[in-house]
């Protein structure tokens, strides 16, 4: 079977001449040549900007480019018929569609409703310093553009546990709405804040069985309608556990299909805590791995006062690396974003080696390194360029990166690991060397089947030729600062 590879098709500003879903139609015979199996995109659906949105303030999850709300018919990315021929157009060369997924929230509401709630303080949100007040807030969603298609659902105030706006007195807060189901938030994963339930706009209130029941009936017509591999599950520390288990043994059942899950959990200081959702959840999910991409920032930053023995130490890839979804950076960590944390240019490549040519987890790749970028926020320019060595090290491990794996992180400054290969895949076997500091040389185990065998470096940056003695050993070099991948030499 060929190795998993993910790419997030898109990122916070794509700003390009082809909207999104036509370039990914238009882009779907390369991205399989490219050896990837998946792809992310981002939300479909209407969110309360239109055709501005990104697609994170969700309105309307029934709307997904087909009508005029919002000012726009068209989202973002396109209209809904593009969408549906970009994923035909990705299954056809072979790639699996994975939907991003917004249950925590909604956004842009359609009425005014007067409701009763408690004001919470924002560092501690168990904590009310208000007794009940009466405001108006924007919670009635009634899609007009809509007008019922696809779903008659009304959303009102007893749909939510929270806003963050009053209208009448043009106030921001946390306001904790006094409904049916309870004065305060639910249980949710994240102890944050005393409780990280509420995140943003209108908080969605899974205690209302009604609510649980829309969402499930939107998966299984979104499936049918766009026919969907796998979902990526939005900012699911806020949301109650117990409903995201419900909503996917029901997809499962209801659609006949094993789906795809992915998660994100952002975390950077605590690995329990992700294994601690893999408990809660029953493995029902992949975790992206933020505590990985948070050791590969910190290693950019540092340089060669990074000790790369321990770069994979108290992360997912380590510690349940079957569950892992690793990525190098993505949309909310990329330049002029609230978790920027983009890994120097200089370490893409090492990072990038690290996700794609070993075996714990998935990998996915961020849109912006085989495509490049050019953005303005906030009087900043930013070009962000692709990655030359990504083209061969996704080749490597579409065709290469196979067999038992072999570590060698045995140095502060130097590391590296080998694959051994396997008979399934023609001229499989790898090393993987690579410098934060000095240049490096390291004797290294691949197998003693590949004895007599000659490796040299894929990526160019060393010109000698590695034979491998009759132990399965061989010495393997690479530059300051640097990454080689040795592969066998085919005449």
């Amino acid at each position: 079977m060929q190795n998993q590879t993910l790419i997030q098709y898109f990122h916070w500003y794509y700003n390009e001449s082809d909207n999104l879903w036509t370039k990914a139609k238009k882009e779907a015979a390369n991205l399989a040549s490219m050896g990837f199996t998946g792809v992310w995109f981002p939300p479909a659906y209407k969110g309360s900007n239109g055709g501005y949105s990104i697609g994170y303030d969700t309105y309307d999850l029934f709307d997904l480019g087909e009508f005029n709300q919002k000012n726009s018919v068209a989202t973002k990315y396109g209209k809904k018929e593009e969408y549906i021929n970009a994923i035909n157009e990705l299954h056809k060369n072979g790639l699996n569609v994975i939907a991003d997924t917004i249950f925590n929230h909604k956004a842009g509401g359609d009425e005014i409703e007067k409701i009763k709630v408690r004001k919470v303080n924002e560092d501690d949100r168990n904590e009310f310093i208000s007794e009940e007040i009466e405001i108006e807030a924007w919670t009635k969603f009634t899609f007009p553009g809509r007008k019922g298609a696809h779903s008659e659902f009304i959303w009102d105030h007893k749909c939510f546990s929270g806003v963050d706006y009053a209208e009448d007195s043009k106030e921001s807060a946390i306001y904790a709405i006094q409904n049916e189901y309870g004065e305060g938030w639910e249980e949710v994963p994240s102890s944050e804040l005393g409780n990280y339930d509420y995140l943003m706009f209108n908080d969605i209130d899974f205690r209302n069985p009604a609510v649980r029941e829309e969402l499930k009936r939107w998966g299984k017509w979104y499936h049918e309608t766009c026919n969907l591999d796998g979902f990526r599950l939005d900012a699911v520390k806020h949301i109650p556990a117990e409903f995201l288990i419900e909503w996917i043994d029901w997809m499962k059942v209801e659609c006949d299909k094993d789906f795809f899950i992915v998660s994100e959990n952002w975390n950077i200081e605590s690995v329990e805590e992700l294994e601690k959702y893999i408990e809660i959840t029953g493995g029902r999910t992949q975790l992206f791995d933020s505590l990985l991409h948070h050791n590969f920032y910190l290693a950019s930053k540092a340089g060669k006062e990074y000790d790369l023995n321990c770069i994979f130490e108290n992360t997912l890839a380590h510690r349940n690396p079957l569950l892992a979804v690793t990525f190098v950076d993505n949309h909310d960590s990329q330049p002029m974003q609230a978790l920027e944390s983009f890994i120097e240019f200089w370490f893409r490549p090492l990072a990038y080696s690290m996700i794609l040519l070993r075996e714990a987890g998935i990998p996915c790749v961020f849109y912006t390194d085989v495509y490049g970028a050019e953005y303005e926020d906030d009087g900043h320019q930013v070009e962000l360029i692709g990655l030359p060595e990504l083209p061969q090290l996704l080749k490597v491990r579409e065709n290469l990166a196979y067999g038992e794996q072999r570590d060698f992180l045995d140095h502060n400054n130097c590391i590296g690991w080998t694959r051994a290969g396997d008979e399934e895949h023609p001229n499989s076997g790898i090393a993987v060397l690579m410098s934060n500091g000095d240049e490096g040389f390291k004797k290294m185990e691949i197998g003693n089947h590949l004895t007599g065998k000659i490796f040299v470096d894929i990526l160019g940056k060393r010109n000698e030729e590695v034979t491998i003695d009759e132990d399965g050993w061989g010495e393997f070099f690479c530059e300051a600062g640097s990454v080689s991948v040795w592969v066998l030499k085919v005449d």
